[in-house]
């Protein structure tokens, strides 16, 4: 099978994203499509099962155009859930395995979901949160003791279904991750979708063929990067996929895995690729099958970059997307120059961006201001917010990002921080990230957050919450002016933090990204 994009046929050009695998199924029937924990799941079968779940939900009353909620952690049934939400026209809207009830709760009725899945040791908190809204969706329970009146997984078949939809029929419906508020949720296409997917193949620059293709899957499938990037793309391309549960990161299962089921890829946040450098079998292990190692959510440092590199012999390309843009619209994978530390590399083909000022004026190379994208993967809109979709774009299309960005000469962006972190004072800009960066290089600090807080004379100043790294908030084992003189020795005097407040732990999503508004709120 070539993963040339002509090969895709018909299914390239609109209509149900789903149809995509099919020409992948109809080469790759036999082969591997899903492996976990020892049970294998083949291309045929996985088609197959996708349609007779589109073909069930039909049968139970779910139409075209419903939501599903999809309220499991990384299984090969989330998967089967999801291409069958595709195929059946239905908004398949994913939620993080670690909500309870009361996160649950809002977007259960926020998309008024016909029909949840979820799995048996999650049902407690489901019923928790169906208790507290005004619903009553069929619930599809995954696991060996399904509570009455559920319906078990394996019994929604019907008969084999992809319906015809338009290429801007939602296809799915994932929310933000709330770390300024409440979470919006995100309009993505049929056509959003077949565009990243398509995009994201043709960017790749390695000849593997199909066989050579196996992906491990240890980022959570409810996020955007974890399905497009790690699941569903390298499922196109007819590869294999190594599914693991997101919630039991094992760094030493992961290096043996790439080393026995010559992984040839993965995606991992920068915790995990420090847990491997970390781990006292980094070495033992043969990690040489990986052609392409990412990694996104923070910047690697230099040393455990250069580790990994060296040990596997691969170079780990950062890149750079959104919920809102169907994951990546940037990549240093396939860039003209190869990687480059620091950055996130260059634009994905049909991607259009813009680094403005606050006038909406273009900044030239080397300046700050905001990020604006604009491509065939940018999503729809947000759900039921028509206000908050039409201040997220210029009046040229333009993706508001909330990123503050600079691009270099060779056409190569690097993010510098988020807009509305930024801190103005007296007529200074501050980033935090930058100084969080230098003050996690102080042996007594675990992890900071920099925030602004009112000041009189400068409008804003800069609060450090620094949570230590050999003690706690009430003996960290390190002072505040320890803190404040390590910073003015090496940046700028108005960046270096005012305030110093030891703390615990930092306030986070459930998908660890940090809640900087519950500190600004102190």
């Amino acid at each position: 099978m070539t993963l040339d994009i002509a090969a895709f046929g018909a299914a390239a050009e609109g209509g149900n994203v789903a149809r995509l695998y099919d020409t992948t199924a109809e080469e790759r029937g036999d082969a591997p499509a899903l492996e976990s924990h020892g049970e294998v799941v083949t291309h045929a079968d996985f088609r197959a099962a996708s349609a007779a779940f589109a073909g069930g939900l039909h049968d139970r009353g779910v139409e075209v155009g419903d939501a599903l909620l999809l309220y499991l952690p990384n299984c090969p049934q989330y998967l089967v859930a999801s291409v069958g939400c595709f195929r059946a026209g239905v908004a398949v809207s994913p939620v993080n395995p670690q909500y309870r009830a009361r996160e649950l709760a809002h977007q259960l009725t926020d998309t008024d979901a016909s029909v949840v899945v979820t799995h048996a040791a999650l049902r407690e908190h489901l019923a928790g949160a169906l208790a507290e809204v005004d619903a009553d969706p069929v619930v599809v329970t995954v696991g060996d003791e399904v509570p009455e009146g559920d319906v078990p997984f394996d019994e929604v078949r019907g008969e084999p279904t992809t319906v015809e939809v338009e290429g801007d029929h939602v296809a799915s419906l994932p929310y933000t991750s709330g770390t300024t508020g409440t979470p919006k949720g995100v309009r993505l296409t049929h056509d959003n979708l077949r565009a990243q997917l398509l995009t994201s193949i043709a960017t790749r620059s390695d000849d593997l063929g199909p066989d050579g293709v196996n992906s491990l899957v240890w980022l959570p499938l409810y996020h955007i990067t974890g399905f497009v990037h790690t699941a569903l793309q390298p499922l196109v391309r007819g590869g294999t996929l190594y599914i693991r549960s997101a919630a039991n990161w094992d760094a030493e299962a992961a290096m043996r895995l790439v080393d026995e089921e010559s992984i040839s890829e993965f995606v991992g946040v920068t915790a995990m690729y420090a847990d491997m450098v970390a781990h006292d079998s980094f070495g033992d292990y043969d990690l040489t099958s990986l052609v392409q190692a990412s990694e996104g959510g923070a910047k690697l440092t230099a040393s455990v970059q250069e580790r990994f590199e060296d040990t596997a012999n691969v170079a780990v390309f950062e890149g750079y997307g959104l919920t809102e843009t169907t994951g990546a619209t940037h990549t240093q994978l396939g860039s003209t120059f190869g990687p480059s530390h620091g950055t996130v590399g260059q634009p994905f083909r049909h991607t259009d961006c813009r680094i403005v000022d606050g006038s909406g004026e273009e900044v030239g190379l080397g300046e700050t201001g905001e990020l604006l994208v604009r491509g065939p993967q940018v999503m729809a809109g947000y759900h039921g917010l028509p206000e908050a979709t039409e201040e997220a774009f210029t009046e040229h299309g333009f993706f508001r990002t909330g990123d503050i960005a600079r691009r270099d000469e060779r056409g190569y962006f690097e993010i510098v921080d988020r807009k509305k972190h930024v801190i103005v004072t007296a007529g200074y800009n501050v980033y935090p990230s930058e100084v969080e960066d230098l003050l996690a290089e102080h042996e007594a600090v675990r992890e900071a957050a920099v925030v602004g807080v009112p000041d009189e004379r400068r409008n804003e100043t800069v609060k450090a919450y620094v949570v230590p790294a050999n003690g706690d908030a009430d003996d960290p084992g390190v002072t505040a002016e320890a803190i404040k003189e390590f910073s003015l020795d090496r940046i700028a005097a108005y960046k270096h933090p005012r305030e110093v407040e030891f703390i615990d732990e930092l306030p986070r999503t459930a998908s660890g990204k940090i809640q900087k508004y519950k500190l600004e709120g102190e």
